[in-house]
């Protein structure tokens, strides 16, 4: 009952007041008039008159009467059958996430604790920010988001968008090893990144680079391109995640040697009004992503379309067959006097 009043209104409620006149015209109709007659000495004179007829009316015609009465006025009311879907636009703020894939990005020095907490695994560097920027799109409803990632070159895996669910099927699909992964070209990551921004008009536009390594790779330096970007009033914020010496484990020796660059990484936020953040665990990825969504407030709009079906037609149909059959309900039956 309660979903059927969510659809069920009336646009003009008001002219349900003429329903009020109905219980009077039941009681008027039942209010007897004045008799009148004619006496008569005999009724052999009646009877030479012709053959009687006795007009029965039909006992239905007050009801479907006042029934027809009843559908006018709820048609006055317009009642309608309505469909509500909220319209929900994008808050105006352009974010694009530039993660880095390269070959350190691999390195399991991130744990988590299992659901009931008795034990830790380890987690690969880009499995955790993978799962952490999972959480931050999902918390970013009404924003257009897109993602790089870049390696020794950067690589578009998802153009600026509000279907979030198929932005996030894109970023689980991600892997390192999916391209040139034997570099870290943050410069040319920015540059990519900011390209996108700039060709949209939004009213903030953010880069969220998430980075273990120093820039070793690519055209530009990270510098260059922070200049570029803060120019173009894109807003960058660096997240060097890993160990807290920022260095990968010397028992790994599958994997070279390296350190993220925790100075560039700050001038570029400084640059471009942003900010600086490291994260060397599950806890503190997950902190920092929660500050940035902090800083970075998006206003939702909001709009709700309503669809509405008129159901008056309905009514004033069945006011006419009423009416009609109210005409009909007249029947002469010839009877003969005893």
């Amino acid at each position: 009952m309660r979903e059927f009043f969510q659809h069920f209104a009336f646009e003009n409620p008001w002219w349900l007041l003429i329903l009020l006149l109905l219980p009077p015209l039941c009681f008027l109709r039942n209010t007897g008039g004045s008799l009148a007659g004619i006496n008569l000495s005999s009724l052999r004179i009646v009877s030479s008159v012709g053959t009687p007829v006795r007009e029965i009316h039909g006992s239905f015609t007050p009801l479907l009467l006042l029934l027809a009465l009843l559908c006018c006025g709820l048609a006055m009311a317009r009642p309608q059958w309505r469909q509500i879907a909220a319209n929900s636009s994008a808050s105006g703020i352009d974010i694009l996430i530039a993660l880095d894939v390269s070959e350190s990005m691999k390195t399991e020095d991130f744990h988590e604790d299992n659901a009931v907490g008795t034990f830790r695994r380890k987690k690969q560097r880009v499995r955790a920010a993978k799962q952490v920027i999972e959480g931050f799109i999902q918390n970013r409803s009404q924003d257009r988001i897109g993602l790089i990632a870049f390696g020794a070159k950067p690589y578009s895996v998802c153009p600026l968008t509000v279907d979030h669910a198929w932005l996030t099927a894109r970023l689980g699909e991600l892997g390192v090893g999916d391209l040139d992964s034997n570099g870290t070209a943050i410069g040319s990551a920015i540059a990519a990144a900011t390209t996108r921004l700039n060709s949209r008009k939004a009213k903030s536009k953010v880069v969220v680079l998430v980075t273990d390594g120093a820039s070793n790779s690519g055209p530009l330096t990270p510098l260059q391109a922070a200049k570029s970007a803060s120019l173009l009033g894109v807003k960058i914020y660096t997240i060097a995640i890993g160990t807290p010496e920022g260095r990968l484990s010397p028992a790994s020796l599958a994997q070279p040697r390296q350190e993220y660059d925790a100075e560039t990484l700050q001038q570029i936020a400084s640059m471009t009004g942003g900010g600086f953040f490291e994260a060397s665990t599950m806890e503190s990825l997950f902190h920092t992503f929660a500050s940035i969504d902090t800083l970075e407030k998006s206003e939702a709009q909001s709009a709700a379309i309503i669809d509405s079906m008129e159901l008056y037609p309905w009514l004033l149909g069945a006011a006419l067959l009423f009416c009609t059959f109210s005409l009909g309900s007249f029947v002469l039956i010839p009877l003969p006097v005893p």
